[in-house]
């Protein structure tokens, strides 16, 4: 067991408040998704860039952008890098999300989302955080999220061993092992790692001092 989990959620959350993530502007599930395949290897803000774009162009569902010629897509989605094959990522996952999103959006029990969970990985250019975020954050279901910020969060705060380098289902185990099984605070306490990461956390620096504590 690793009880600092749950006390850094607690000690984070004191310090930053609720943070209303996912940081889309509608919240709709088809943008949650784009920008989910959007902002693999790419900042946040670029992602913005990217959906304005597509936003511009009348692009707000997974229908329009099937319906875009791909030389438009692109130039829409140049902004967030790599611009070539994640057009070809967005228009699997388009299809995907047209087939699949209203039975995703219904609540389901562990061996279900485990199975859902499957099904998202075998969409091109979806890997495990991108899925995973997909079903947290679109769909409402209770899978913690692991990206490069967990793991330095897990590294530096929690002792868990070899944090930075645990197969990504390892240390996403250890997560939801000690914390309850609650979207919501998943959803809280992933945003909470990413503002304290990018406030004080960093990667060459870390100003968490208030956090020995713990």
């Amino acid at each position: 067991m690793f009880p600092l989990v749950e006390r850094l959620y607690e000690a984070l959350f004191a310090r930053y408040g609720e943070q209303r993530w996912w940081p889309s502007k509608s919240g709709a599930a088809w943008e949650i998704v784009a920008g989910a395949v959007l902002t693999q290897n790419c900042a946040w803000r670029n992602v913005e860039k990217a959906l304005g774009n597509l936003a511009s162009l009348g692009v707000d569902t997974p229908q329009r952008l099937l319906a875009l010629p791909l030389g438009a897509l692109r130039e829409a989605i140049r902004p967030a890098g790599f611009f070539m094959q994640k057009s070809l990522y967005l228009q699997e996952a388009a299809r995907f999300h047209i087939g699949h999103a209203a039975a995703f959006s219904t609540p389901c029990a562990a061996a279900e989302l485990h199975a859902r969970r499957a099904r998202l990985l075998r969409v091109r250019g979806v890997g495990r955080e991108t899925a995973d975020s997909i079903l947290l954050y679109a769909f409402n279901h209770p899978i913690f999220v692991i990206d490069a910020y967990t793991r330095r969060v897990a590294e530096r705060h929690l002792r868990i061993p070899r944090a930075a380098t645990l197969p990504y289902d390892a240390l996403q185990a250890i997560f939801m092992r000690n914390l309850p099984n609650d979207t919501r605070l998943y959803n809280e306490y992933h945003a909470l790692i990413v503002r304290q990461c990018k406030d004080t956390c960093r990667k060459q620096t870390c100003g968490c001092a208030w956090l020995q504590i713990l």
